[in-house]
């Protein structure tokens, strides 16, 4: 199974991680750990998770993900995700988590929401 990697781009004052692969307990969690933590601290808060190309999260990054999500919105930001495929946006929403996430299909979308 190829490892999970991240392309990063900015759209305005939008950071937008593209994940690629599995996000799993281990590299996966660290590496978004990483990358959110990053952000935070060098002031880009506003922060969207791609995860259209991810066919698979184990709870560890469920965990992480919660986790980016308060960090960030203690500096004042917000962490949202786009392009949910249908397997993790089931598994988020039985953690009750698209109450706690904003959610979005589009792209574009989720980056005016900012």
């Amino acid at each position: 199974m190829p490892e999970m990697s991240i392309v990063e781009r900015q759209v305005g004052r939008v950071v937008i991680l593209d994940f690629h692969g599995r996000i799993v307990i281990g590299q996966g969690e660290n590496v978004l750990r990483e990358a959110v933590n990053r952000l935070a601290d060098s002031g880009n808060v506003h922060i969207l998770l791609n995860l259209a190309d991810v066919p698979f999260i184990d709870s560890s990054v469920i965990g992480e993900l919660v986790r980016s999500l308060t960090t960030v919105s203690r500096k004042g930001g917000q962490v949202k995700l786009v392009k949910l495929p249908p397997r993790i946006k089931n598994l988020l929403s039985m953690a009750r988590l698209l109450t706690v996430f904003e959610a979005y299909e589009s792209e574009d979308e989720a980056v005016r929401s900012f």
